[in-house]
């Protein structure tokens, strides 16, 4: 059965890759919604018959079992991943508990790592996999010092995981979108505590979910909306990153 899998599916940039990915893959016949709340994921699967919800919290060893169980029971052809499951934290590295620290790590890099290594004996020629980064990716940001590190290992991860997999027509796209407005910023404790970050330019959901999928169909590997994130993905490269560092 074509499978999509989408984590971090019950708000945000989740629930939008569910209607871009019912729009963009008719050949699709279910989606597995993978997150914490239950009781947001009864409610997207009461919207359309081929969601299928599964509660699962990533950073839990047994709910990463409970995942390959599922995997090797139902043998999905998975045609879709997204991993977009993640969280962040604003503050001086000193300053935020080691536990939020560590949990950011193991989310948004052990776990996405090990969804994308479980899944990928369930794919065939012609999968995707989106991971989903952010602009975080491009520099070192103080203040969101973690935050951004694990960014830039999914930038760096889904490059090389893409090259390793060419011969395989899977194609990695890593998905770096500018900030929007979802709860990444109240969990992130960023609300009324950064001005540099309130006057950023928001980035569309519906648009980035969209076009990210578009460009990973087409075998591009890296998705940046807005003029303004594009140029600055270009200049972290041109520049040293002492430069380029911005304090949030």
């Amino acid at each position: 059965m074509k499978t999509a899998i989408i984590t971090g599916a019950s708000s945000g940039l989740g629930t939008e890759y569910i209607n871009a990915t019912l729009k963009l893959y008719p050949e699709v016949e279910k989606i597995w919604l993978i997150a914490r709340r239950i009781d947001r994921l009864k409610i997207l699967v009461k919207k359309n018959e081929k969601c299928i919800a599964l509660p699962l919290d990533l950073n839990d060893d047994e709910s990463l079992k409970k995942y390959k169980q599922t995997l090797e029971s139902k043998k999905p052809e998975v045609v879709l991943l997204i991993n977009n499951a993640g969280f962040g934290k604003l503050g001086n590295a000193a300053d935020i508990p080691v536990r939020d620290q560590t949990d950011m790590v193991r989310l948004n890099c052990v776990a996405l790592t090990a969804v994308t290594m479980l899944t990928l004996p369930f794919m065939k020629r012609g999968a995707t996999i989106i991971q989903v980064a952010s602009i975080a990716a491009f520099s070192p940001t103080p203040r969101m010092t973690v935050y951004s590190s694990t960014k830039a290992f999914i930038l760096s991860f889904s490059k090389g995981l893409r090259h390793e997999l060419k011969s395989r027509a899977i194609n990695v796209l890593a998905c770096c979108p500018g900030p929007m407005e979802t709860e990444f910023t109240s969990v992130a404790n960023i609300d009324g505590r950064s001005r540099f970050f309130s006057r950023l330019p928001r980035c569309d959901l519906k648009k980035v979910a969209f076009n990210s999928l578009i460009k990973a169909k087409k075998g591009r590997a890296v998705y940046t909306n807005r003029l303004i994130y594009k140029i600055y993905r270009v200049i972290t490269k041109l520049l040293p990153s002492n430069i380029t560092m911005k304090r949030l």
